[in-house]
């Protein structure tokens, strides 16, 4: 794979040693500086009405993400073209010439009026159905003064090497900086030449009681309730046995309370704060769930995604380990292949029906089909 394609991602994969990871970091750090240089600029605010509109037969094989609409279209981004609608008959491609504000969508969202928000590292892009508008960046002297919580707010993350995330309550976009991690002073002492933020968000997750989780490169997990910031974190769920830095890149709430963070190792019960200090998560941890390798010892698989099926089971999307499925007792495992060729995958979606999707790196889209993942073909 390209450097250009971790990049993209913020992937760091399993398998990398150190060395590979500081040359990784090296060559992130000076890639984001480049792209910061016109973020201000990108970010006024813009709009244009769809005059035009390509339409396409198939999609890229870089498709990184898969979203469904509350009218029931399917988008696919995240290949550096821009988002593809699919209305069940046609596929159609928006790009920055339709008023995309950036063609590498990192997430699309949508809020409670129908209006559709696609992320890119250039600004985030809101469209109503006729055009796309570019929201307009608040700055402030202090980005610590605007972190609140309100039930419609949309998160985003703009990249992957900030200081924190960045909020939108319906009118306006701030950027965030998290408060100061009790683990940054211990990061730095083990990486005092690391060339990228700790605090760069790989995930964000809002649970049940709307409280949103944020996954770190470096620094683990970060939740705000409204006022108060804490703090988790564990070595196993972001160093992985073969020495790499995964970092927290799946946060996820399943049928009873219990959260899933990173690998099936264990799961957390999230209990009130009495002991560990204000800075810190309260948790009980339970076991997990792992499998069985060729040589006859256990393993725990890490995963870039996750989602829970209208059944309760847990699905995990690997980076070239395919699927697990956690039903509660065991993994079954779901090998995703392209002929002889390993699949990359980026994200597991489940879709408005139920149906769940992958989005990979190297070979387009998965939909399953009740048995197997096989490749969607959008036309036929």
């Amino acid at each position: 794979m390209k450097i250009q394609e971790h990049l993209s991602s913020g992937l760091i994969l399993m398998g990398f040693n150190a060395i590979n990871l500081i040359l990784l970091f090296g060559v992130s750090s000076a890639f984001y500086s480049c792209n910061g240089q016109n973020e201000s600029e990108n970010l006024k605010t813009s709009e244009k009405t769809i005059t035009t509109a390509q339409y396409v037969s198939k999609l890229d094989e870089r498709t990184l993400h898969v979203f469904q609409d509350s009218k029931n279209n399917v988008w696919f981004g995240g290949n550096e073209k821009g988002a593809y609608k699919y209305d069940g008959k046609s596929l159609i491609l928006y790009t920055i010439k339709e008023g995309l504000v950036g063609s590498d969508i990192i997430k699309i969202q949508e809020d409670k009026l129908g209006n559709l928000y696609f992320e890119t590292r250039q600004g985030v892009s809101k469209f109503d159905g006729q055009k796309f508008t570019t929201l307009e960046l608040i700055e402030r002297d202090s980005k610590k003064n605007e972190w609140k919580l309100g039930s419609n707010d949309l998160w985003f993350r703009l990249g992957f090497n900030k200081k924190g995330p960045y909020r939108y309550d319906g009118e306006n976009l701030y950027s965030l900086e998290f408060p100061k991690s009790p683990q940054e002073d211990e990061f730095y002492r083990q990486r005092p030449d690391a060339s990228y933020s700790p605090y760069g968000v790989y995930s964000i997750y809002k649970d049940s009681k709307g409280f949103v989780w944020f996954g770190t490169s470096g620094l683990g997990l970060c939740r705000f309730d409204g006022k108060l910031f804490r703090w988790h974190y564990e070595d196993q769920l972001q160093s992985t046995p073969n020495g790499g830095d995964f970092g927290m890149r799946s946060i996820i709430e399943v049928k009873g309370g219990f959260f899933w963070f990173n690998n099936s190792r264990y799961r957390y019960e999230i209990l009130m704060n009495k002991n560990k200090g204000i800075n810190y998560i309260n948790y009980k941890k339970g076991n997990g769930v792992g499998y069985t390798n060729e040589e006859n010892q256990i393993e725990f698989p890490y995963f870039m995604s996750s989602t829970e099926d209208n059944n309760g089971d847990l699905w995990m999307a690997t980076y070239d380990n395919g699927v697990w499925r956690n039903n509660g007792t065991e993994l079954i495992h779901y090998p995703i292949k392209d002929g002889e060729t390993d699949v990359l995958l980026f994200s597991i979606y489940k879709d408005n029906q139920g149906v769940l999707w992958l989005g990979t790196h190297n070979a387009g889209v998965y939909k399953y089909n009740g048995e197997l993942f096989e490749k969607f073909e959008p036309i036929e």
